[in-house]
């Protein structure tokens, strides 16, 4: 998916940098009503140690902003840990600084430029205290993390068919992918499809926010007699490979690797094998089937239809104004990240790109200790790359059957600015079909807003009318 771009690796495409507003892409996002907590037994005698788990919500105006934050003593005895804020979609945060005196916990997470200090409240059974990031906002935090959300609509054991854990060979020396088969009852042949996952690195089952869409599918598919591979991305959890300097060719390379050996397994039919890629995997999939004649059929879920540099602008002030920041505001943050991206993909070469990149982010305030983060992400040559990318002639070039699907209030990749160039891409291909389904988001969940703050708080994974629209095509191939 194209998410916000983060240290963990340039590939979390969503407002690359809000500079002024937020460094690095985590705490000074707005976030929906955090879910209600009963409150913890009251502990009057403060704990010995910090060490464990511990989770808050910081109240922004109306809303919050779910935290948890885990402390542990590392082998040189000092405290650290990791911050997760629930509702965004940004990866652990280091903790450091992280020390109890004298009655009082305190910490910084330095990717954020955020500190907190807080004295043990009884009454609260907690630590009562100051967040501070640009402005105070209190924070208490209690024992424990926040429970899991529910998924009234994740598969669960037993199914009325095979889940087969496989391994095959990646599109490079040394890539090894690992996923699941799931094969239908029954003698087959059977059609089958590749999941292709979106930005950032994704399991098999493409897990975000507590949600797994890809299981989901898999599980729709596969009950209709659909057989479906799904799979861990390179350098992702049981596949090998690195994932950090691979670009959009190299996993084109994997799909095709994929559908390749997709297509040898005993009770697939090899002439009815398709690809679906969702959002950057919807950049890929036109990508294979335009080199590999033997793809039968491609599904573009949330698939771009013009280059990243015409995404991003668009994708920033949607998100900005889903999260319900002021036009100014919106504008301001979203300018900034618009120059920022020009530079870095006008630049000669990385290192130039680097260097523009740094003198840009310094000019526009941000700390010299979040910097060199934002550096490696917006001047990393898959961002670059992804910025260049016109997936325009690919589509062109597709004859077999095509279904591209959005959401109309998809935030990331907006379906008034992507349908129409998905239209005129694909008009000369009769067996092409382009459907905009209204009040879903990026992820295909039932949304009012689209705002990506809300993905995990949602308990639908992907809308019932959308499963139905993609099973319903694939099964009539």
């Amino acid at each position: 998916m194209f998410w916000m771009m983060t240290s963990r690796r340039a590939r979390r495409l969503l407002l690359v940098s809000l500079i002024g507003l937020l460094v690095g892409g985590a705490l000074a996002l707005a976030a929906l009503p955090a879910r209600a907590q009963a409150p913890p037994p009251a502990t009057a005698a403060p704990p010995a140690s910090a060490e464990g788990d511990w989770h808050g919500a910081l109240a922004i105006g109306p809303r919050s902003l779910r935290l948890e934050i885990s402390l542990k003593r590392g082998p040189d005895g000092a405290l650290g840990g990791q911050l997760v804020s629930l509702d965004q979609l940004s990866p652990p945060l280091p903790v450091a600084e992280a020390r109890l005196a004298d009655g009082t916990l305190s910490f910084t997470v330095p990717a954020v430029q955020g500190r907190y200090s807080g004295t043990w409240d009884g009454a609260k059974g907690g630590w009562s205290g100051v967040w501070l990031q640009g402005m105070p906002l209190p924070l208490v935090l209690t024992p424990g993390k926040y429970p899991p959300p529910g998924r009234p609509q994740e598969p669960k054991p037993p199914f009325p068919y095979e889940a087969r854990p496989v391994t095959f060979d990646g599109g490079a020396p040394g890539v090894k992918l690992a996923g699941t088969l799931t094969m239908p009852a029954g003698a087959g042949p059977f059609p089958a499809v590749v999941l292709i996952s979106g930005s950032g690195p994704q399991d098999r089952d493409e897990t975000l926010m507590g949600h797994k869409p890809f299981l989901l599918l898999a599980d729709t598919l596969t009950r209709r007699g659909v057989a479906v591979l799904r799979y861990d991305d390179r350098g992702t959890a049981q596949s090998t490979g690195a994932f950090g300097t691979a670009l959009g060719r190299d996993f084109a390379d994997d799909a095709a690797a994929a559908h390749a050996w997709l297509r040898t397994q005993p009770g697939i039919d090899p002439a009815r094998v398709g690809l679906l890629g969702h959002s950057e995997g919807g950049l890929i999939a036109p990508q294979v089937a335009g080199r590999d004649p033997a793809v039968a059929f491609v599904v573009l879920l949330a698939g771009p239809g013009v280059p990243g540099r015409e995404i991003m602008p668009v994708q920033r002030r949607a998100v900005l104004k889903a999260m319900g920041l002021p036009p100014a505001a919106i504008e301001s943050a979203a300018a900034q990240g618009d120059a920022l991206d020009a530079a870095v993909l006008a630049a000669p070469s990385p290192e130039a790109a680097r260097a523009e990149a740094r003198r840009l982010l310094t000019a526009a305030g941000v700390p010299a200790e979040a910097v060199e983060g934002q550096v490696r992400t917006v001047a990393s040559p898959w961002y670059r790359d992804f910025l260049a990318h016109d997936p325009r002639p690919a589509l062109q070039a597709l004859k077999v059957p095509v279904l591209a699907v959005n959401g109309s209030v998809d935030a990331q990749v907006v379906a008034s600015q992507n349908l129409p160039a998905l239209r005129a891409a694909l008009a000369g291909n009769p067996a092409a079909e382009v459907v905009e389904l209204p009040g879903l988001n990026h992820l295909f969940q039932t949304s009012a807003t689209g705002d990506p703050g809300e993905y995990g708080n949602l308990p639908e994974t992907m809308s019932p009318t959308a499963l139905k629209l993609i099973s319903d095509w694939i099964a009539r191939r």
